[in-house]
C-alpha cells in the first residue's frame, strides 16, 4: 500500500514537473519568436534638433529600447530634421529614424540613393504645422509675411520643405518676397523674442516644449492657416496628399492660444528603416514602440497618440518584414 501510494506521488511530481517545463518552453517560445537569438549589435537611431519633439522622444525611447534590446548598443544621433534623417537611413548612415510623409514621399518621388530601400515600421503622431508670431505682430495670414524675417527650419528639416509650400500656396517667393532664415526650433524662439525674426514656421507634435516654454515668458500668437490655404497648398499634388486641415486644440498653448483651437496643417510622422535591418530586430523595436507609448506619453506629450489600430498604415512606404510579423502576432 506504501509502495503504491509512493509510486503515484513520484507519478504526481513527474506530471507536474513536465507541466512546468511545457509552460517555461512556451514562455521562451513567446519570448524568442521561432527559436531566434535575442538580437546584438549596434543601432543608430537619427533624431532632430535638441529641443525639438523628435529629440525627446528618442531619449526617452532609448531607455526602454536598452531594457528590451539589453545586447543592443543604441546611438542616438541628432540631425535637422526629416529631410536628412532620410537620406541617412537610405543610404545606412543611420539604422532607424523618424520622419513625415511628405517628406518620405518626396524623396521617393526624387529617386535619391536608396530610396527604394525605405521600409515603415509605425505610424506614429501627427504633426502640426505652428506659425508663430508676437502677439501684437500685423500678420494675420500667411501672405502678410511679405517683406518680413522668417524662419523657415534647416535645409533638411520637414519644417523647411513644408514652409516654402505654404509661402508659394499663399502666393509668395519663398527667396524673394520673404527674408527665409534657415535655422532650427533650438534657436528661432530666442530671435523672435529678441526682435531678429517677425515669424517663424515650426512642424511638431503638440506641445512642442520650446514653443511651450516661449509662450510662458514673451507674449506669441500663432497665426490661423485656413482650409482654403490648405487647399491650395493640396493643389500642387505629388506629396502634397499627404497634408491635410486639422486644428490645434485650444488648450495646446494655452498662452499662445487664449483658449482659441487654431485652424492650421498636418501630416503624419511615421518610423522609418530599410530593408536591411534584421527583421528580429525591427519586430522587437516595433514592438518597444507601442509597449513604451504611455509612459513616454506621460513625458512627451505627442507619444500617447500612437495607435495600434493606425500604427501599420505606414504609407508612402511599404511595411517592413519585421514590424509586420510583430502586428500578426498581436492581432486579435
Amino acid at each position: 500500500m506504501v509502495q503504491a501510494l509512493s509510486r503515484i506521488g513520484r507519478r504526481r511530481v513527474l506530471q507536474v514537473c513536465t507541466a512546468v517545463a511545457v509552460a517555461l518552453g512556451l514562455l521562451m517560445w513567446w519570448l524568442l519568436p521561432l527559436g531566434q537569438p535575442a538580437p546584438t549589435g549596434t543601432l543608430t537611431f537619427s533624431t532632430g534638433v535638441r529641443s525639438g519633439v523628435y529629440q525627446r522622444y528618442g531619449e526617452r525611447l532609448k531607455g526602454d529600447l536598452a531594457r528590451d534590446l539589453p545586447e543592443v548598443s543604441i546611438r542616438l544621433q541628432t540631425s535637422e530634421g526629416s529631410q536628412q534623417n532620410i537620406a541617412r537611413v537610405a543610404t545606412g548612415k543611420a539604422d532607424f529614424t523618424i520622419a513625415t510623409t511628405d517628406a518620405l514621399a518626396t524623396y521617393l518621388r526624387s529617386g535619391k540613393p536608396g530610396a527604394d530601400r525605405l521600409r515603415g515600421c509605425v505610424r506614429l503622431y501627427d504633426d502640426y504645422i505652428q506659425l508663430v508670431v508676437p502677439r501684437d505682430s500685423e500678420v494675420r495670414k500667411v501672405s502678410d509675411l511679405r517683406g518680413k524675417r522668417v524662419g523657415v527650419g534647416q535645409r533638411g528639416s520637414g519644417v523647411r520643405l513644408v514652409a516654402d509650400r505654404l509661402l508659394t500656396a499663399a502666393g509668395l517667393d519663398p527667396e524673394k518676397d520673404v527674408t527665409p532664415v534657415s535655422a532650427g526650433i533650438d534657436t528661432m524662439p530666442k530671435q523672435l523674442e529678441n526682435d531678429r525674426l517677425d515669424a517663424f514656421f515650426w512642424s511638431g507634435g503638440l506641445p512642442t516644449s520650446a514653443v511651450q516654454e516661449l509662450s510662458d515668458r514673451f507674449a506669441i500668437r500663432l497665426v490661423p492657416l485656413e482650409a482654403a490655404l490648405v487647399k491650395e497648398l493640396q493643389a500642387a499634388g505629388g506629396s502634397a496628399r499627404y497634408y491635410r486641415s486639422a486644428m490645434m486644440p485650444a488648450d495646446a498653448y494655452h498662452n499662445a492660444q487664449q483658449d482659441q483651437a487654431v485652424p492650421t496643417v498636418a501630416v503624419s510622422n511615421v518610423l522609418v528603416t530599410t530593408d536591411r535591418s534584421d527583421p528580429a530586430l525591427t519586430e522587437a523595436f516595433t514592438r518597444t514602440v507601442i509597449d513604451s507609448r504611455d509612459r513616454i506619453g506621460r513625458e512627451v506629450h505627442a507619444a500617447q497618440l500612437v495607435d495600434l489600430r493606425t500604427a501599420i498604415y505606414t504609407d508612402p512606404l511599404p511595411l517592413h518584414e519585421g514590424a509586420s510579423r510583430y502586428y500578426r502576432s498581436v492581432k486579435p
